[in-house]
């Protein structure tokens, strides 16, 4: 299956809007494509940091950024499923 184009994502996401303002969204599609836009956001960042961390040849200061993306994406992973966070420590 091949990526949307720039302007197919952007209406998708327009009727997806539109789809849940009208309560038009009886199986959830509108809600899942919202929901996966909204986090893929943070996790492009991951990405992205991460090819920069190992082209850096294992930066500290790309190493930080890294670490904050992943709590970052984490987070929106959690808000945006009711989860409450792991608490990790002795």
């Amino acid at each position: 299956m091949g990526k949307p184009t720039e302007e197919e994502l952007a209406l998708a996401i327009k009727a997806a809007k539109l789809m849940r303002e009208k309560g038009l969204d009886t199986m959830y599609v509108a809600k899942t494509l919202l929901n996966c836009n909204y986090r893929i956001g943070y996790l492009s960042e991951v990405m992205r940091l991460a090819d920069e961390y190992l082209r850096s040849g294992f930066a500290e200061q790309v190493h930080m950024k890294l670490e904050l993306a992943i709590k970052k994406a984490k987070e929106a992973e959690n808000k945006s499923g009711e989860q409450k966070s792991e608490v990790l420590g002795l």
